[in-house]
């Protein structure tokens, strides 16, 4: 394990390595264990808005997109700490009443995404918030819908990055700045 930025090694130390999972060859970085810490919780929703802050100069967004299920719980904290409201990336059919959506490739087939189709509208200062960015091929997904509504999303913030995996990167090449707190190298 390699930490990108030494000041988070705190938190890093609190996310679990779980080998082997969901299969065979896969390193799972279980961050629950970081959020059953109050104190490094909080330390982390005030690295996040800090990173935030220096990259908009201080200019809050109006909404925290965040990615189902563990997004949710960043984006809802990075929100009421930024006084800015929540927009919800949902799995296919979890959505009541009107909504859109997008499909996207998966290593094994296609998944979809949704929100709500009056979540956001033309113009809107979005940023996406998830717990962790492997591939981004849902990121990206969570991009394209965003900006299919007219929205602006420019920054992208997540916990845990896995640089080797490339969707950081991705992100970037499609014109989303990327922050993230903690970095595993060859995972």
């Amino acid at each position: 394990m390699t930490i990108q930025e030494a000041p988070n090694a705190d938190l890093a130390e609190l996310i679990r390595t779980i080998p082997d999972h969901p299969k065979p060859g896969i390193v799972f970085r279980d961050i629950s264990t970081l959020m059953l810490d109050g104190g490094a919780f909080a330390a982390t929703i005030d690295r996040m808005a800090d990173a935030l802050a220096r990259a908009n100069g201080g200019d809050p967004p109006e909404l925290i997109a965040g990615i189902e299920a563990r997004g949710f719980v960043f984006a809802s904290a990075l929100a009421y700490r930024l006084g800015a409201g929540v927009l919800m990336m949902r799995k296919r059919g979890r959505l009541p009443g009107p909504s859109v959506s997008i499909e996207y490739a998966l290593e094994y087939g296609t998944d979809m995404l949704e929100m709500h189709d009056d979540a956001c509208g033309p113009g809107a200062s979005v940023v996406l918030v998830d717990d962790l960015i492997a591939t981004g091929g849902t990121a990206l997904a969570a991009v394209e819908l965003l900006e299919g509504r007219g929205a602006h999303v420019r920054q992208a913030l997540f916990v845990i990055d896995l640089p080797e995996l490339g969707g950081a990167q991705r992100l970037r090449d499609a014109g989303v700045a990327v922050h993230s707190l903690i970095g595993f190298d060859g995972d």
